[in-house]
């Protein structure tokens, strides 16, 4: 009988460090959503793997914080409900830090301003680097979006609108305005990721708006929230993201 307790007691012991092992592992492991559709921030290769460059960011990220990371393809639709369900431990999916979703949501610091910028032919005047510049000129942007707006401030540039922000790249290839402003990453994914404009568009400038992109957790998620804008900072301190900037993005 007491041959059985004791063999009882040193199973609950072993147990105990094997629950406490996998708490741990637990704890170090997240699960990050990501609506892998939005090239060149976060997409699928042909390997069926999510990559780009906040992909790039948080692995380093991840690393420096000791976590492991498991990348979640979630529709853009339901990424938030997903959130706040528990489904998973945080948002990356270039999402834009607003008054409206910081209500609902907390964000890290933010990691990239993807505001509006310039594309132009790479044989353009190198003089063409700001908007000041243009005057005379055209310029395409989406219709009813803020790079309109920017381009309205300018009034010696001419404005031209598109429905779809591809139209305006493809006049502006065929020479039939002198620039595009976009979005950032979507300038990047046409002026260097698209197999048929590659070397003949270029972004020039610095983002003309402040449209900064965070990671989102559930409200009250404070530990590792802190945890992650500890380590986000050093990557953006040391220039890790500069040089994820240059990759992707210029």
């Amino acid at each position: 009988m007491r041959k059985l307790l004791v063999s009882a007691a040193i199973l609950m012991i072993c147990s105990a460090f094997l629950f406490a092992g996998g708490a741990e592992e637990s704890t170090n492991s997240i699960v990050v959503a990501t609506d892998a559709t939005w090239p060149p921030m976060e997409f699928m290769n042909d390997n069926s793997e999510v990559i780009g460059f906040a992909i790039d960011m948080f692995d380093e990220v991840a690393a420096r914080a000791g976590l492991e990371v498991e990348y979640l393809p979630t529709a853009w639709d339901g990424i938030f409900a997903g959130l706040s369900n528990g489904a998973y431990d945080a948002i990356l999916s270039s999402v834009t830090i607003t008054e409206e979703r910081q209500e609902k949501y907390d964000f890290s610091i933010p990691y990239i301003n993807a505001g509006q910028i310039l594309v132009v032919r790479s044989d353009s005047d190198s003089s063409l680097t700001h908007l000041d510049d243009f005057a005379g000129l055209s310029v395409g942007t989406q219709i009813a979006t803020t790079g309109e707006l920017e381009v309205k401030k300018y009034p010696d540039v001419v404005s031209k609108t598109y429905d779809e922000i591809g139209f305006a790249f493809e006049d502006l290839v065929n020479g039939r305005i002198d620039g595009v402003m976009t979005d950032t990453p979507v300038a990047a994914d046409f002026a260097l990721q698209s197999s048929a404009y590659e070397g003949v568009l270029k972004i020039v400038g610095e983002p003309y708006t402040s449209e900064s992109y965070g990671i989102v957790f559930q409200k009250g998620n404070d530990e590792l929230r802190e945890t992650i804008n500890t380590a986000l900072q050093s990557v953006i301190d040391d220039g890790t993201v500069e040089e994820l900037i240059k990759k992707w993005l210029r």
